[in-house]
């Protein structure tokens, strides 16, 4: 890659790590619901008009329904989880959830698109299953004054949102093959403020959010969905899609350190523990870590 590939790379890392860094700052003042929708309703604004100067609109036309579903399982339902989980679990805890996601895609691809797992990914998937069971031991870096309980549920709204995040991959790779990506990104996320607009509306906050809150909620719209979008896209034309994936493994590395330097948030052993073991599941489950070559054969 080039220099300015990997600062892409790089500067993607930090800012969809930083996104769960403003989840936990907002997701307190504004709900779940209101805070989703802010995210891809912003995201829309910034995206759109992009993709009408390169005049890619008549796109949206063609294939409304499939990104319809792009808008509902990428963004609006794994958006509205995380925010949920937000008020029980610390952020680098839920980045590291996130980077289950390739798991989840191999086991769809594997079932719907009948892709083979093999026996290499196939242990990848048990390990990383066994890095989420290691969080869960270590009760997942609970927030201060959140329960077990809720922290169990946390980390099941987590991995529902990766689960999502797998289907949505395989239904781009299925449906939408040939798209344009920034007007799968740009109309998935018009979509998608359709479906949370009047839901937030009716739950929004009776106390208007501190000016922090509305900066941490600004921020993960702009910064962490919409500029965000433009970097992955822009590295998926560049270096393409195997490649830019492994952006995966930054996220919740600076995640953690996003959560330890601004919010305080602890790291013991355990949980440093569990975070290594589902990147390393993860890493052998979409093929960035290879079998040892004496056995590569034979697996």
């Amino acid at each position: 890659m080039k220099a300015g590939d990997v600062a892409d790379l790089l500067l993607l890392g930090a800012l969809w790590g930083g996104s769960f860094l403003f989840m936990r700052m907002a997701a307190p003042e504004f709900g779940a619901l209101p805070l989703a929708a802010m995210r891809v309703v912003g995201a829309a604004m910034l995206l759109l008009p992009l993709l009408a100067l390169r005049k890619g609109s008549g796109v949206l036309r063609q294939h409304w329904r499939a990104i319809a579903i792009v808008g509902l399982t990428n963004s609006a339902l794994p958006f509205m989880l995380f925010a949920y989980a937000a008020l029980s679990i610390e952020a680098g805890v839920s980045a590291t959830l996130n980077a289950t996601a390739p798991l989840f895609g191999a086991v769809v691809a594997a079932l719907w698109l009948r892709e083979p797992i093999g026996a290499w990914r196939g242990c990848g998937l048990m390990i990383g299953l066994l890095g989420v069971a290691i969080l869960v031991w270590d009760r997942i870096g609970l927030k201060a004054g959140a329960t077990p309980f809720a922290a169990a549920v946390a980390i099941g709204l987590c991995l529902g949102a990766a689960a999502f995040y797998g289907f949505a991959a395989n239904f781009v790779k299925k449906r939408l093959t040939g798209v344009a990506p920034l007007a799968v990104a740009a109309g998935s996320q018009l979509s998608a403020s359709a479906l949370l607009t009047l839901p937030a509306l009716w739950t929004w906050p009776p106390a208007n959010p501190s000016p922090s809150g509305w900066a941490a909620a600004l921020a993960l719209s702009f910064l962490c969905t919409g500029v965000a979008y433009v970097l992955y896209f822009r590295l998926i034309a560049n270096i393409g899609a195997t490649k830019a994936i492994t952006v995966t493994f930054a996220v919740p590395a600076f995640a953690v350190l996003w959560g330890l330097l601004f919010l305080g948030e602890r790291l013991s052993a355990v949980m440093l523990a569990g975070c290594v073991v589902i990147l390393v599941g993860t890493g052998m489950a979409i093929g960035a870590l290879r079998a040892p070559a004496l056995h590569r054969r034979a697996i």
